[in-house]
C-alpha cells in the first residue's frame, strides 16, 4: 500500500466510502482500515484528513447536510406546488433506497445515537430539525393553498412524513422488497392531498 499525497479528491473520496459504509452497514461497524484497504492506501493518509472517526463523521454529516439543503433547494425551484414538493422530497428516499437499499445516513445513524460521538450525534440532529423545518414550510404553504389536509400543527405533521418515510426505508429493507418503501410513501402522500 502507498501512502497517498494529500489532496481534496483523496478527502472526497474517503469521505465517499465512508458514507457507502455507513448507509449499508452502520457507524460503528467500520473502521479506518476497512476504509484503506478499498482505497488502497495506508490508514495515516486517512487520519492525515481526518485525525478521529468522530472529526471524519462530522465531515461527513455536514457534507450529507449541505448536499440534503441543495437537493431541498432544487425541489422549491422546480416544482410548482406543495404536493410536487412533497413527492419529489420522498423521491429523494426512494433514490437513496433503490441504491442498493441503502438507507439515509441520517436514519441509519439515528439507531445507532446512543453510541455515537456528541459531535457526530448533533450533526444528526441537526439534519432532522432542518429537514422538519423546509417540510413544516411545505405543508404550511399546502394547508393554507388548500392542497393538502392535516390535524395538527404542519411541524408535527412534518416529523410524521419524515417518520414514515425513515421507518419506510429500514421496514422495506427488513422485508428486502424496495417496491414496500414506494407503496408506503405513495400511500401516506395521498391521505395528505386534500379532498
Amino acid at each position: 500500500m502507498t501512502i497517498a499525497k494529500p489532496n481534496g479528491r483523496t478527502r472526497d473520496r474517503i469521505l465517499d466510502i465512508a458514507q457507502r459504509l455507513i448507509q449499508s452497514r452502520g457507524y460503528n461497524a467500520f473502521s479506518f482500515s476497512d476504509l484503506a484497504k478499498e482505497l488502497g492506501i495506508r490508514t495515516a493518509s486517512i487520519h492525515y484528513h481526518f485525525p478521529t472517526k468522530a472529526d471524519l463523521g462530522v465531515a461527513l454529516l455536514r457534507r450529507y447536510r449541505q448536499n440534503f439543503r441543495d437537493e431541498l433547494g432544487g425541489i422549491a425551484a422546480r416544482a410548482d406546488n406543495p404536493l410536487r414538493h412533497l413527492a419529489r422530497f420522498a423521491a429523494l428516499f426512494e433514490r437513496t433506497f433503490s441504491a442498493d437499499n441503502q438507507l439515509c445516513l441520517c436514519g441509519m445513524l439515528s439507531a445507532e445515537v446512543a453510541t455515537l460521538p456528541k459531535p457526530v450525534a448533533g450533526e444528526v440532529e441537526r439534519f432532522f430539525e432542518e429537514t422538519e423545518r423546509w417540510l413544516a414550510q411545505v405543508l404550511a404553504a399546502g394547508k393554507s393553498a388548500g392542497l393538502v389536509a392535516f390535524d395538527g400543527t404542519a411541524r408535527a405533521q412534518a416529523r410524521m412524513l419524515l417518520a414514515v418515510l425513515e421507518g419506510a426505508m429500514v421496514v422495506a429493507r427488513g422485508m428486502r422488497h424496495g417496491t414496500h418503501f414506494q407503496g408506503m410513501a405513495r400511500d401516506y402522500l395521498a391521505k395528505l392531498k386534500a379532498a
